[in-house]
C-alpha cells in the first residue's frame, strides 16, 4: 500500500465524519484528561498530539504543560483541523497539517507524544512508530490511548478483537521494540485503552 492510497484512505475516512465527530463521542474528555495526566508531562514541556482530529486531547495537554510549554497538534485530514479551530482548540496548541510519517520537526524537540485511536490509521505502523520516537528526546514518553478498550470498541464496530490485532500486548510490545520505544505499561478496559511506551536512553 503506497502511502498517497492510504493518505487518501485516511482523507476519505475522516473528511465525512469531522463536522460531528465532538458531538458522537460527547463524553470522553475526562479520558482525555486522565491519560494526558499519564504522561508524566512537567509544566514547560514539550508535547505533539498524533493525529489530533478534532484536537479533544489539545486542552489536557495544554493543562499540564502549562501556558510556558508547547503542545502541538497534528493531523492529515483538513477538516478534522478545521473542526478543532470551530471548537476553539486553536487557543490550547499549534494545529499543523502534517503526516505523522514526516514530521516538520527536529530530532529529540519533544518530551512525549499523545495518540489516539491513531496506530490503526498507520500506513507503515514500525516506521511510523520510529518517525515519532526520532522526534522525542531520550527518555520521552509515547501514549497510544483510545477512550474504550479493545473488546468495547470491536463491539462497536461489530467485529470481534484478535491476537492479530496492533494493539493486543504482545504485538504492541514487539512492534513498539522495532521502532525505539520500549512498552512501560500496558492498560485494556472497557472504558480505557493506554500503552506507554519509553525512548530508551
Amino acid at each position: 500500500m503506497t502511502d498517497d492510497h492510504t493518505h487518501t484512505h485516511v482523507l476519505d475516512f475522516f473528511t465525512p465524519r469531522a463536522a460531528d465527530w465532538d458531538s458522537r463521542f460527547p463524553d470522553d474528555g475526562p479520558a482525555y484528561a486522565a491519560a494526558a495526566g499519564l504522561l508524566g508531562l512537567r509544566p514547560g514541556d514539550a508535547v505533539l498530539d498524533a493525529g489530533c482530529g478534532t484536537g479533544r486531547a489539545l486542552p489536557a495537554l495544554r493543562a499540564v504543560v502549562g501556558p510556558e510549554g508547547m503542545v502541538l497538534g497534528a493531523d492529515l485530514t483538513p477538516a478534522m483541523l478545521e473542526a478543532a479551530v470551530r471548537a476553539g482548540r486553536g487557543a490550547d496548541g499549534t494545529l499543523l497539517r502534517a503526516d505523522v510519517a514526516r514530521l516538520p520537526l527536529r530530532d529529540g524537540a519533544l518530551d512525549a507524544v499523545f495518540g489516539a485511536g491513531l496506530i490503526s490509521h498507520l500506513a507503515r505502523p514500525e516506521a511510523d512508530l520510529a518517525e515519532l520516537a526520532r522526534v522525542v528526546r531520550p527518555g520521552g514518553v509515547l501514549a497510544l490511548f483510545h477512550p474504550i478498550g479493545r473488546a468495547a470498541l470491536a463491539a462497536r464496530q461489530g467485529r470481534t478483537i484478535t491476537d492479530g490485532d496492533l494493539r493486543a500486548e504482545p504485538r504492541l510490545r514487539e512492534l513498539l521494540a522495532a521502532a525505539g520505544w520500549r512498552l512501560e505499561s500496558y492498560t485494556d478496559e472497557d472504558d480505557r485503552f493506554l500503552a506507554l511506551a519509553v525512548k530508551p536512553g
